[in-house]
């Protein structure tokens, strides 16, 4: 149970001590408890996300981005066409053309012409590429681990049981 602090620098109070004030503990209790449940999902989400992002840059100088476009193509190994993974991504075609031709002088991707169709690019990571991204995922492994090390194994399974149904209660919708 959250208890606010009196203190001036913007901070409240949990069993644990002085927590940053937030966008959701800034709500008010007239506010729809499903106000106050996004605004604590999206300051979750934006902090994991600012973290992960900072780490990329330090320990390997790259940007969630590029590692997004590889970790679809490390699941991908037959390689993927540009449009799906400007699809999956969710971007412009335009943001993955950078992004691949940076890869690509890196020798980290490589484009592969199909065989049945010229005009079709087919994009899939290099050897070098393969080495480099499971080094990379494997500490983005870790720095999600230790994000949610605060909860409990049973925390867990209840978090993303709940999350699952929020999921899916929007799919249906």
């Amino acid at each position: 149970m959250f208890a606010y602090n009196t203190q001036p620098m913007h901070t409240y109070m949990n069993d644990s001590g002085a927590i940053p004030l937030d966008l959701e503990a800034r709500s008010h209790s007239e506010h729809a408890m499903a106000l106050r449940l996004w605004l604590r999902l999206l300051s979750c989400s934006s902090m994991v996300e600012r973290d992960v992002r900072s780490k990329l840059r330090e320990e390997f100088a790259t940007t969630l981005p590029r590692f997004d476009l590889m970790a679809q193509l490390e699941r991908n190994p037959q390689g993927l066409k540009m449009k799906d993974l400007s699809q999956r991504l969710m971007v412009t075609g335009g943001n993955i053309t950078t992004i691949t031709d940076q890869l690509v002088a890196e020798g980290l991707v490589a484009r592969e012409a199909n065989a049945h169709d010229r005009r079709v690019i087919h994009i899939h990571l290099t050897a070098k590429g393969r080495k480099l991204f499971a080094k990379m995922a494997a500490a983005h492994e870790k720095w999600i681990v230790k994000a949610f090390d605060g909860l409990t194994d049973a925390q867990h399974a209840q978090l993303y049981k709940l999350l699952g149904t929020l999921k899916a209660s929007q799919l249906s919708a």
